[in-house]
């Protein structure tokens, strides 16, 4: 577990949104009221469901045929599947990004609730809903990512999220979404759950870790350039 907080530790999205967590935190704890019990369960599902939305259609996106967003998506998610155990790729380059997504989910929830609620209460309940239910969801599906990703030792739970999860690395990259324990049924839910004949089928050796691409695109090659990274990753295998 040491190992797997350390990185974490050093995780610039988490440290960003850790104080916004104390401030969501502490006025919770002080002015408790029964409301609190739905905004923290909904705040923990949505991010869940966030969790599954933006691996799948964001990260996994077609790749951009421009070389500068092709880079960002790159740093964000292309250069984690070619170099797994690499640390400095297990999250994206922009620290801010969970911030402005968080306040900007915040306002948008305190609009809606606004005319039923109040302005206060709405913005009471939707802050601590998303800095506190939320971004707690968050960093449980950063520790399962991270433990998933790291060669230290394993009892069962990390045994568990890690072969979920390497089967969507080296397996089959177009199934198994999800990485938080126990949210299997998202994958389920919208039909992206792991099947062994289908991952065999879509394996190919040469692209499973380059998300489907060939290797020695330009695009590929120059983003690795770009961001200090051998010219060729590793390539993978069926399991």
């Amino acid at each position: 577990m040491i190992p797997t907080l350390r990185v974490l530790a050093n995780m610039g999205s988490l440290q960003r949104l850790f104080p916004l967590w104390l401030l969501a935190v502490g006025p919770a704890v002080a002015f408790w009221t029964p409301l609190l019990i739905p905004a923290l369960l909904y705040g923990i599902v949505v991010q869940f469901f966030v969790e599954y939305v933006m691996h799948r259609f964001l990260l996994h996106r077609e790749p951009p045929t421009d070389q500068s967003p092709f880079n960002e998506l790159y740093r964000s998610h292309i250069g984690h599947h070619e170099f797994p155990a690499n640390p400095e790729f297990f999250t994206g380059g922009d620290n801010w990004y969970a911030v402005r997504f968080g306040l900007v989910s915040t306002l948008l929830h305190t609009l809606v609730l606004w005319p039923f609620l109040g302005l206060e209460t709405a913005a009471f309940l939707s802050y601590v809903a998303l800095f506190g239910g939320s971004v707690s969801a968050f960093a449980f599906y950063e520790y399962c990512h991270t433990l998933a990703h790291l060669q230290v030792p394993k009892g069962w739970f990390g045994k568990a999220v890690t072969q979920s999860h390497l089967r969507h690395h080296f397996n089959d990259h177009d199934a198994t979404f999800h990485v938080s324990f126990g949210m299997g049924w998202i994958d389920r839910l919208f039909g992206t759950t792991y099947q062994r004949e289908q991952a065999r089928d879509r394996f190919d050796p040469e692209t499973i870790l380059s998300m489907g691409m060939d290797p020695e695109d330009l695009r590929l090659v120059t983003a690795r350039k770009a961001w200090g990274l051998p010219s060729m990753p590793h390539r993978g295998r069926a399991r």
